[in-house]
């Protein structure tokens, strides 16, 4: 599945967590994070997959098809 900048964001925004949260959680440098939500650098597909697993692991559902992302069922 492939995740956007926006996705990310929103949610970062739904666990309440910082880009640098962020990037301590996916095992990438917070620049790399910055980087990628405001646009200014266009990542590789593997670098993606760090932040939607971390992120996924937190308790964020990524909706396959759009831009919607929300927390997991309890």
């Amino acid at each position: 599945m492939i995740v956007t900048a926006a996705q990310i964001r929103a949610a970062r925004a739904l666990l309440g967590w910082s880009q640098v949260k962020m990037a301590v959680r996916a095992g990438v440098a917070h620049i790399r994070i910055s980087q990628f939500e405001t646009g200014n650098r266009i990542p590789s597909s593997g670098f993606v997959d760090a932040p939607r697993r971390a992120l996924e692991a937190g308790g964020v559902e990524f909706v396959d098809g759009g831009l919607e992302v929300r927390l997991k069922a309890q």
